[in-house]
């Protein structure tokens, strides 16, 4: 009687041909799951001990700013710094027009190109003075807090006196503690060449010099000329 039952080699042969259509599978479905992107899940646990499934793709697109938020200027606001400056350049202004229509007596003076704050202003000596003859250059800074504080002023020329150093800084009471707002720029140039003509040795920046003006003051007089013909000239 003869059975029904495969042999083995006949059942090897059809678990690989079983194989080999499973591992080659159809064209269509091997590129589209090549397309699909994986997409992987977390399984968490929250705080009640109950498993928690996060899905992975919320996370493949980034939140987006709101567009009412993005490029929105800051805010500034004006402060008294701001408030005090732009006073102190009306008075700067002012005082330029001043200068401009009416320079006093062998001075004249004006801002270094844009800048309001910084003036050159140019003092030609007094007749009566060993300086007569020189045309000197100063420096003129203005503060922030111009008129409450009183300007900057210094000699650039080198100039042999006193009251002035050899830094060109001036000892000069209107530009010290005997300042007022209610002074000018004008003002301390006039009192800068009342300064060149009446030396104060007194009061003196350069203390060998105070002592040969009250010594020899034709020895003083003759060295300020030379100072003068040699640098101002």
């Amino acid at each position: 009687m003869s059975s029904s039952r495969p042999t083995r080699s006949s059942r090897a042969s059809r678990a690989n041909a079983s194989n080999e259509v499973s591992s080659v599978g159809t064209p269509n479905e091997a590129v589209a799951t090549a397309e699909i992107p994986t997409i992987s899940t977390t399984t968490t646990s929250n705080t009640t001990g109950s498993p928690t499934v996060t899905n992975a793709a919320s996370n493949l697109n980034p939140t987006r700013v709101p567009t009412s938020t993005r490029g929105t200027p800051r805010a500034f606001t004006k402060s008294k710094s701001g408030a005090g400056l732009c006073s102190s350049a009306k008075r700067i202004q002012k005082e330029l027009a001043e200068i401009s229509l009416d320079p006093p007596c062998n001075c004249s003076a004006g801002p270094k190109g844009d800048n309001l704050y910084e003036w050159v202003s140019t003092i030609t000596g007094p007749t009566d003075s060993p300086y007569a003859g020189g045309i000197f250059f100063l420096d003129i800074h203005f503060p922030q807090d111009y008129p409450f504080k009183p300007p900057k002023v210094i000699f650039r020329t080198r100039i042999y006196h006193c009251n002035v150093n050899s830094q060109g800084q001036i000892c000069l009471d209107v530009l010290k503690d005997n300042w007022s707002p209610a002074l000018t720029i004008s003002k301390v140039l006039l009192s800068i060449c009342s300064l060149m003509t009446d030396p104060n040795p007194h009061d003196p920046l350069v203390g060998s010099i105070a002592q040969q003006l009250l010594s020899n003051r034709e020895e003083h007089d003759n060295t300020a000329r030379e100072w003068t013909s040699r640098y101002a000239c």
